[in-house]
């Protein structure tokens, strides 16, 4: 048996999300596997459809913690054939007992913005003592292992292994016409796929859609995810004039938000570092590059590990506007957008799931 325990999980929108929810997913292949982790309004409707065990706890975020910690602790205790347990982020071992994981073989996922914090410092601590109680670190970019080494994790532990995802499925009709709807008839149809987080770009994205009305007037961009920095974008959107050219949505089904991906012409997120948050990988990135969608990525942080550069689309500098106003005209220039979007394709077939699971079983066994 496989034990995850991870406070990120579909189908809530994000890249943790979706690496925590293939993980799971591709484990089954293997063995029974449960998961903990916390309650959304669609629940119901993932779980119904997953081979996994998943017990959701409800409840105020404080209160929640503690309670999905003892149930994972008396889960361990009456279960002695677990063969691995694996957490999304260090808080997740905070309350798990360590006579509980010395049971069994623990990994702990590393994705840079939850361990950038200066040594000595009392998250910092935290993270150390968390860490140390694992058998396994597993990086999702040599970026994120290089903030780890620098940060006073024990490098020795940790392994990069970048995120999985599963081999596209075809996508129904009726999803597909609702994602044609959405679009209409725009070019270039933009999307992004992320919390709405300052370090992800969307921002710059709405300035830069401001000053590309000119040149594509059938623009269009649709952004899914929620987050904190959803009031501010929707002001900012209407302070532009861009309520026509922009949608935002957040909370929708997963075939619709595939089907959305599929429909775009270019993935874009300039993601930069914004204060101690910065970009470990990206694995939304290689989700639309399975759908043949090149992206655009900011240099910081871990992007460069999920784009390649010139061949699956571009990396830019996601501090600079002119930057990334630049990358997308050269994006779309001479067609050059059908070309990255079928090396994109390709490319992300050595991230399916199949293949990068082997690195977890290696160390499992």
């Amino acid at each position: 048996m496989f034990l995850i325990v991870t406070r990120n999980f579909p189908p809530d929108i994000g890249g943790m999300q979706v690496l925590m929810g293939g993980l799971s997913e591709i484990l089954i292949d293997h063995g029974p596997v449960k998961v903990f982790t916390y309650h959304h309004d669609l629940s119901n409707i993932y779980d119904n459809k997953s081979q996994a065990s998943i017990e959701r706890i409800k409840g105020i975020k404080l209160f929640r913690k503690f309670r999905k910690s003892n149930l994972v602790n008396n889960f361990i205790s009456k279960n002695p054939n677990i063969r691995a347990l694996i957490v999304d982020h260090w808080k997740s071992l905070e309350l798990i007992k360590t006579e509980n994981l010395k049971k069994i073989k623990t990994f702990c996922l590393l994705h840079s913005k939850e361990i950038n914090h200066d040594k000595g410092t009392s998250l910092n601590k935290r993270i150390i003592k968390s860490t140390n109680n694992v058998d396994y670190i597993i990086a999702n970019s040599n970026f994120t292992k290089g903030l780890a080494n620098k940060v006073g994790i024990d490098v020795s532990k940790v392994h990069v292994i970048f995120p999985g995802i599963p081999k596209p499925k075809k996508i129904e009709n009726i999803f597909k016409l609702k994602a044609e709807k959405f679009f209409e008839d725009s070019f270039p149809k933009i999307i992004t796929v992320s919390r709405l987080d300052k370090r992800k770009g969307h921002d710059k994205i709405l300035m830069l859609i401001k000053n590309l009305k000119p040149k594509f007037p059938k623009i269009k961009y649709v952004s899914i995810g929620g987050g904190e920095e959803e009031k501010n974008l929707l002001k900012l959107s209407k302070e532009l004039n861009l309520e026509k050219e922009t949608i935002f949505l957040k909370n929708i089904e997963f075939d619709l938000k595939t089907a959305l991906i599929a429909e775009s012409n270019l993935f874009l997120m300039p993601s930069r570092i914004e204060k101690k948050s910065v970009e470990g990988f990206g694995i939304a990135y290689i989700e639309a590059a399975s759908y043949g969608v090149g992206s655009i990525g900011g240099k910081d942080g871990g992007a460069p590990d999920a784009i390649s550069h010139k061949k699956t689309g571009l990396i830019c500098d996601g501090n600079d506007l002119n930057s990334i106003y630049n990358s997308v005209l050269d994006f779309f220039k001479n067609e050059n957008y059908l070309k990255y979007g079928k090396n994109a394709k390709e490319f992300s077939q050595n991230f399916h799931w199949d293949k990068i699971i082997k690195n977890y079983l290696k160390l499992i066994n």
